[in-house]
């Protein structure tokens, strides 16, 4: 199943705000890209390398550096290091709820980043909550009808999805496609990423006939958008 993207109003698995240093927003850069292209220990040097500097220049406390420690978590996530992961997303929460505040939309992002860590490791109660929390941050600060809010939608969809709740999965993936084909257009790539969610979901619910309908749409938007080489991943 295709993972959600939660990205903030900005867009590293979330690629986050600049941190306005052109030599950290290059090494940042890098990293980022580095994990979209599932090079993951090149990765890790880099995102090692972007908190060490980040740390030395702002130090330990500052909400930059948390931005630094999110990266290098995603970074060990993807490799599976799950305790070094769930370590550095709360620190990075811990800076940002007391310099930014708890419903700050990049309090939000660490919530994901955290959230996802626990869904990977099966415990769902806990990145349920945590979900729900950065839900919440994101339709108030945002409005219930911004994209950031249809990927939190996803995002705890997935969890629901993950423990066989499918009704409450179903309802949260169609609401989240409504968000974004109003707001980013019907032949948008998220668009095809929740159409295939929800026809995973009604295919498990045994409605063949809906899910067979999605899964044709979903990958005629990827190669409009993306080139045909794209359109089956």
């Amino acid at each position: 199943m295709p993972e959600r993207r939660f990205p903030p109003p900005w867009s590293v698995e979330e690629p986050d705000p600049r941190l306005e240093q052109p030599d950290l927003d290059a090494i940042q850069a890098r990293a980022n890209e580095l994990i979209s292209a599932g090079q993951y220990d090149t990765a890790l040097v880099e995102a090692r390398r972007l908190e060490e500097r980040v740390e030395a220049r702002f130090g330990p406390n500052h909400a930059a550096y948390a931005i630094a420690l999110r990266i290098l978590a995603i970074v060990y996530r993807k490799q599976g290091k799950y305790a070094e992961a769930e370590a550095l997303c709360q620190r990075a929460l811990a800076i940002q709820e007391t310099k930014l505040g708890r419903d700050h939309l990049e309090t939000a992002a660490t919530l994901n980043n955290l959230a996802n860590v626990y869904r990977d490791q099966g415990k769902y109660a806990e990145a349920e909550a945590l979900y729900q929390r950065a839900l919440t941050i994101g339709e108030a600060k945002l409005g219930s009808d911004h994209p950031f809010v249809a990927t939190s939608l996803n995002n705890l969809a997935l969890v629901y999805e993950n423990q066989a709740k499918s009704a409450e999965a179903e309802a949260l993936y169609k609401r989240a496609l409504v968000i974004e084909e109003a707001k980013l257009g019907k032949d948008h790539p998220d668009v095809a990423t929740s159409l295939n969610n929800l026809a995973i979901v009604y295919q498990v619910q045994g409605k063949y006939a809906d899910a067979e309908a999605l899964y044709q749409r979903a990958p005629a938007i990827r190669e409009a958008k993306l080139g045909k080489d794209t359109a089956s991943v």
